[in-house]
């Protein structure tokens, strides 16, 4: 099993910057990828981007250019440095674990969840 917890989700003025970390441990040898999502209110998650142990990452268009997901490996623990923040990008964000079979990105475990709030 993997445990994945976010942190540094918050409130945070439009064009602002946040950065979101999320920590895995327990068997996390089987983790391939690793990603974040996000969800608003009413709507399915979506990913947002994902970063492979080896590096290799993939964003959706609405953040490319001012999201960056980076990782470290020995820490087992991913981050998302957000920039230039817009008020749809309020949403809860996740983050998952799990990996690339193909091209296909699958998430076999969820964080709880971050909170990111954006405001004028």
């Amino acid at each position: 099993q993997v445990q994945v917890v976010e942190s540094g989700g918050g409130l945070v003025q439009a064009g602002g910057s946040l950065r979101l970390s999320c920590a895995a441990s327990g068997s996390t040898s089987s983790i391939n990828a690793m990603a974040w999502y996000r969800q608003a209110p009413g709507t399915q998650r979506i990913l947002v981007a994902t970063i492979t142990t080896g590096g290799i990452t993939t964003y959706a268009d609405s953040v490319k250019g001012r999201f960056t997901i980076s990782r470290d490996n020995a820490k087992n623990t991913v981050y998302l440095q957000m920039n230039r923040l817009k008020p749809e990008d309020t949403a809860v964000c996740y983050c998952g674990a799990g990996g690339y079979y193909g091209s296909h990105y699958s998430c076999d475990y969820w964080g709880q969840g971050a909170h990111v709030t954006d405001a004028s």
